[in-house]
């Protein structure tokens, strides 16, 4: 038997401890490995590594644990769970599942239909399986991993034997990551060691390349452009900033999001500290208090800890009555508008500096969907950003990362990016194949894009794109380049929606009822559906919308329009990127 070393990409993100245990197993194991006569051990065990991912950290953590087994000497394959059918997975005897969840308990887009069939009377027994599930999610939700906990659940119901127990993570999941599948390997070689065979030999890391830019370590990268978009009359903020990419070698993809490290505002955080009546300048474990709460702690959004603690140290101030209520629906009203600040002050409790940021969540990156090709824009990252600002709780407040960009990175000064890939949601591989995308307001950012690349790529294939938002005078984005684009015979049609410009409100989904007809057409012939933009409201209307399309145009009842749409789904021609 030869053995080759064993392997661990470079840029997964295993800490030095967990790599070096890590690679001292698997060396080990290889060790192992040598003393098996070949002729005496049946085929290596084969990993099947099933990812639900919204946003590509289920798939970075999947990639994980492809690497590590192969490293151990197990046969390995990633897939999508919608991209596994019920047959496929009753066959299957070792089953890894890393998902994430979306929204408040959601299932991931790319796992929707898996869990149908998964959870529905005729999903098959599965008592040859043996299972382990990997959930990443945001504690800051009520449905926190929740898809992971409800796969995990009914693998067990259906028979399948649970070989490690489901560790939950929240968005700092890297190294509960790490140290989980670590466990799962050594799991697996005890209960097979005769399973294992030589650690694979694999020349390049499992799945994407990986930039050496991430949310632990961000590129500095230079706003080169920040300019306004919407009109002076507009109710809205939006801007189109670019980040120069210099010397990083950030490479990215029409469709890919871009994700930035913001800085919280230094006026709050001076606020928050004269309301907690501390010192600046007190010890916290990311240093002193003023630079810790500008750079490491979530300032805005009170967590369920600092809520749940406040109201019990302080029963009879507003948000005590609130709690004590013990309606979701009540709290969640009373709390819209209300950030750290307003709690703070809405109560008499203080606390030592070390309990207070105890109760605070990591300050975290926000995505926001790349508007740019690198076929128009090698150099530069385009963004297409709203700035969130409204008065609330006698005090004006603003989004964290949206007023960072538009306020506090002045000219020639940098912010710390890094791209993530967004691999379902790109342009047609097949330059022929129709597209249609429907993106109001800024979610138009990833089609600007799209119609970028179709461009410089000189693709025949058409395009049609809905776009909408409240007033055609004042927020039309983009509107010189889409009517170029339209002109020059790159975006064949055009529909715009702007719901305030007349007596009755039309929104994009009323213009892709208007055009039914031919939106079923050229579902017909083969185009892509694309949604960007609000998931609690508009991509729920625009899938109404798609649905009722279908079943009128298609003469199909409500089941067969539900197939038809659920086909165009496996065959990754209804993509979404919503938030």
């Amino acid at each position: 038997m030869t053995l080759t070393a064993p392997f661990l990409p470079a840029d997964a993100p295993f800490s030095p401890e967990q790599r070096a245990w890590l690679m001292g197993f698997l060396s080990g194991l290889g060790s192992h490995a040598a003393a098996i006569d070949p002729a005496e051990t049946s085929t290596a065990l084969t990993v099947d590594v099933l990812v639900g991912t919204q946003t590509g950290n289920a798939e970075y953590a999947g990639e994980d644990v492809v690497a590590a087994a192969r490293a151990a000497g197990f046969g390995a394959n990633l897939t999508a769970l919608d991209d596994v059918a019920m047959e496929r997975l009753a066959a299957m005897t070792t089953i890894v599942v890393v998902t994430s969840t979306y929204g408040e308990g959601e299932m991931p887009d790319n796992a929707e239909l898996f869990w149908e069939a998964l959870a529905s009377e005729t999903a098959p027994r599965l008592e040859s399986a043996r299972f382990a599930v990997l959930a990443l999610g945001d504690s800051g939700y009520d449905g926190f991993c929740q898809a992971g906990k409800l796969i995990d659940t009914r693998l067990e119901q259906l028979g399948a034997e649970r070989f490690e127990a489901r560790v939950d993570c929240d968005v700092d999941y890297e190294d509960a990551a790490a140290e989980w599948t670590a466990n799962v390997i050594a799991r697996l070689v005890a209960l097979a060691p005769d399973q294992a065979g030589s650690p694979a030999s694999v020349a390049a890391p499992v799945g994407r390349a990986r930039s050496p830019w991430n949310r632990k370590t961000p590129f500095g990268a230079e706003l080169a452009v920040n300019r306004l978009l919407s009109g002076p009359t507009s109710a809205k903020e939006i801007r189109h900033l670019e980040f120069a990419l210099a010397e990083s070698g950030i490479e990215y993809a029409a469709g890919d999001a871009l994700g930035v490290v913001p800085r919280n505002d230094p006026a709050l955080v001076a606020a928050l500290i004269e309301a907690l009546g501390v010192d600046a300048g007190e010890a916290t474990p990311h240093g002193e208090l003023r630079d810790a709460l500008v750079e490491a702690y979530e300032i805005r959004t009170p967590s369920k800890e600092l809520i749940a603690r406040l109201a019990d140290d302080d029963p009879e101030s507003e948000l005590g009555q609130v709690v004590v209520l013990g309606q979701k629906e009540t709290l969640e009203a009373w709390l819209w508008g209300r950030d750290i600040l307003d709690l703070l002050l809405g109560t008499r409790v203080r606390w030592p500096i070390g309990e207070f940021v105890e109760l605070l969540r990591p300050l975290q990156h926000r995505a926001y969907s790349i508007s740019s090709s690198p076929l128009a824009s090698p150099d530069r990252i385009h963004l297409t950003v709203a700035s969130v600002r409204f008065d609330g709780a006698h005090r004006r407040h603003g989004g964290v990362a949206s007023t960072f960009l538009a306020d506090r990175v002045g000219a020639g000064e940098t912010a710390g990016v890094f791209v993530s890939p967004n691999t379902a949601f790109r342009v047609p591989a097949d330059d022929a194949v129709p597209m249609i995308m429907v993106g109001p307001g800024t979610g138009v950012a990833p089609f600007r894009a799209f119609l970028q690349e179709r461009a410089g790529r000189g693709a025949r294939g058409r395009n049609w794109l809905f776009f909408g938002d409240q007033h055609r005078s004042s927020d039309y984005i983009y509107e010189e380049e889409l009517e170029t684009y339209r002109q020059d015979g790159v975006l064949d049609r055009l529909d715009l929606a702007f719901s305030r410009d007349q007596a009755e409100k039309v929104y994009v989904q009323s213009r892709m009822a208007e055009s039914g007809a031919d939106l079923f057409a050229w579902l017909e012939d083969g185009a892509h559906f694309y949604v960007c933009g609000d998931a609690s409201r508009m991509a729920k209307d625009v899938d109404d919308a798609l649905h009722a399309i279908v079943e009128v145009h298609g003469g199909l009842d409500h089941d067969g329009a539900t197939e038809y749409v659920n086909t165009l789904k496996r065959e990754k021609r209804y993509v979404r990127d919503v938030y």
